[in-house]
């Protein structure tokens, strides 16, 4: 029986040198700052990893080198997003023997696929993996519509199918609606930064998978809300809201994530690849004012 999956499930952030290359220890040192703050398990080469500038090979290699370190202490769910069938179902098959506790699966991209479309590539994948897929309904990256009907088709036809990261706003009606639709059959996890989480999970979403530089931020809103103390993790919440929203700004959130993780001396370098952009002097004097509201949590 597969674990289920449920709680802060942070992003990592991928590291690199001032040059531009692979910063393992780095990446293994944000590994440990995370599992200190009490994650629940872990993201790897989404879009706050900038996995889309990282080479097949340098995926490999930092797999192996995170799940090697990650021991089986938390999960470990690796993002996937190739634009063709055959392609994801290689990456996943790839994945899953270097030891990837869950799939997230962006749905193809460059040719926009229909429902039955869709159901033929995520059953593809299904047929050729034995873990959990949780499917990325992150329309405003991929321009696909995944409607909860097909959702919920998608949980009631294909075996591994069994979550949905929600990331298509207004995300919390999104929540409720494919609960409704899929009967409970689907397990949900909320994204974009976190900007929604505690209506997200008051609608029954079971999860986050936020950036990796705020972690206990999140982590202590998660509790606080298990332990149904709703004031707390308002309270929280409400302090961390105006750096959350500077995180998502297209282009400049890794930059911002990054400079805070070298700010606690957790990576060594902020650099992004490009086509990211890095902070200018004014937005970092505008990051630094923003994290002083937010800490200590």
């Amino acid at each position: 029986m597969q674990a289920s999956f449920s709680g802060v499930f942070p992003i990592l952030a991928t590291p690199f040198t001032d040059e531009g290359q692979i910063d393992v220890a780095s990446q293994l040192q944000l590994v440990d700052h995370l599992l200190e703050q009490g994650v629940h398990g872990l993201g790897a080469f989404g879009n706050a990893s900038e996995g889309y500038a990282l080479l097949p090979e340098e995926k490999s290699a930092l797999l192996d080198e995170i799940v090697r370190h990650v021991d089986g202490r938390v999960p470990v769910i690796v993002g996937i997003g190739a634009t063709g069938t055959a392609a994801a179902v290689q990456a996943c098959q790839q994945a899953e023997a270097q030891g990837a506790t869950g799939l997230m699966v962006l749905p193809p991209f460059y040719v926009k696929p229909d429902g039955d479309s869709l159901l033929v590539f995520y059953s593809s994948i299904s047929d050729a993996v034995g873990i959990p897929i949780m499917v990325q309904d992150a329309p405003l990256l991929s321009q696909v519509a995944m409607p909860p009907p097909l959702l919920a088709r998608m949980a009631g036809e294909i075996e591994h199918v069994e979550y949905v990261k929600v990331e298509a706003p207004p995300t919390a009606p999104k929540i409720s609606r494919t609960m409704e639709c899929s009967n409970g059959a689907l397990t949900l996890f909320g994204g974009l930064n976190g900007q929604f989480m505690i209506e997200e999970c008051q609608r029954g979403s079971r999860g986050i998978m936020p950036a990796s530089d705020m972690a206990a931020v999140y982590v202590a809103i998660w509790d606080a809300m298990q332990d149904g103390d709703m004031a707390l993790a308002w309270d929280v919440f409400s302090r961390a809201l105006p750096l959350i929203r500077y995180e998502l700004q297209p282009g400049l959130g890794v930059s911002a994530i990054k400079h805070s993780l070298v700010s606690e001396r957790v990576i060594r370098s902020a650099f992004v690849r490009h086509p990211g952009r890095s902070l200018d002097a004014a937005g970092l004097r505008e990051l630094k004012q923003l994290r002083s509201l937010v800490w200590p949590v």
